[in-house]
């Protein structure tokens, strides 16, 4: 297994505070790879197919990327990119 990098570590910690609330659904979120500034991420489970996902993925998954990983520049996730630069 790969040794996660510092901002590996940073997006998994605002993932961990998100995912309880997924898991209810029994869906779930997973960090493929940062590159660049740009955090890439997808939905697991049941989440593929929500169809509230989007609004999901904006309000909660990108704002709390956006206010505690001032770093991150944009978020992927899945086929959907949300810029943190507005």
């Amino acid at each position: 297994m790969a040794t996660m990098t510092d901002k590996e570590r940073e997006i998994e910690a605002v993932l961990e505070k998100i995912r309880p609330a997924l898991a209810i659904d029994e869906g779930n979120i997973v960090l493929n790879k940062i590159e660049d500034g740009t955090v890439y991420l997808e939905l697991v489970g049941t989440c593929v197919h929500c169809p509230i996902s989007d609004m999901t993925m904006k309000d909660t998954v990108v704002l709390a990327i956006k206010q505690l990983v001032p770093w991150a520049k944009t978020v992927m996730i899945g086929q959907s990119k949300f810029d943190l630069q507005k």
